[in-house]
């Protein structure tokens, strides 16, 4: 009797459905691996994505991703699911050694917005990947040019949701792309998981030839 194999695949430690989206467009079959309510999720992010005193982004991202990954692997280990790599990913905007996060509410995402306006940041996402005892990681750095924003214009977006729960209170892929001038570096590293690194990171652990 014949048995088959089930297809490989990897865990995502990530919500983000735009990462799983850009799996998806690289043909990497993948399962959602993420906390429940029951593991206090959302309270776990949050601590986890801290930031250290005078911590720098590169640093910062870093290890947040590092974190994130060691509590992925733990999960998989608890739950006793069936062996498989597991990748993490993190993304933060910074200016200088400024590190802009997630805004807290809508009055941070105007602040934030507003920070940024008619000025060049950095997008810095953090790829890491967990197989057995392999353990690697890479940094993507790209860099954003935003047009100058009027209050009007940064109200207007913000009051549309867009900015909450985004590093950076914007997302590339939506209707901030009006204000963007320029863009220099991996555009699916700002959306969220650099693909270039990504492959590599893949191809490091034999997942793809």
């Amino acid at each position: 009797m014949m048995t088959t194999q089930a297809a490989p695949f990897i865990y995502l430690a990530s919500q983000s459905p735009r990462r799983s989206q850009l799996l998806d467009q690289i043909g990497v079959s993948h399962r959602i691996l993420v906390a429940d309510a029951a593991e206090n999720a959302i309270e776990d992010a949050e601590s986890l994505e801290i930031a250290l005193k005078n911590e720098a982004p590169k640093t910062y991202v870093v290890r947040v991703t590092g974190l994130k990954l060691d509590a992925a692997v733990a999960r998989m280990k608890k739950r006793g699911l069936a062996a498989a790599p597991v990748l993490c990913a993190d993304t933060t905007v910074a200016m200088g050694r400024v590190i802009y996060g997630k805004p807290e509410n809508v009055a941070d995402a105007a602040r934030m917005l507003a920070e940024l306006s008619g000025k060049t940041h950095r997008v810095l996402t953090a790829v890491a990947i967990a197989h057995g005892r392999k353990r690697l990681s890479l940094l993507s750095e790209s860099k954003v040019t935003f047009a100058k924003m009027t209050k009007a214009q940064i109200a207007s977006y913000v009051a549309m949701g867009e900015p909450l729960g985004k590093a950076g209170s914007y997302g590339v892929q939506g209707m901030a792309a009006g204000m963007i001038e320029r863009i220099s570096g991996s555009y699916s590293g700002i959306m969220g998981l650099p693909l270039f690194e990504t492959t590599q990171l893949l191809q490091y652990i034999g997942f793809l030839k």
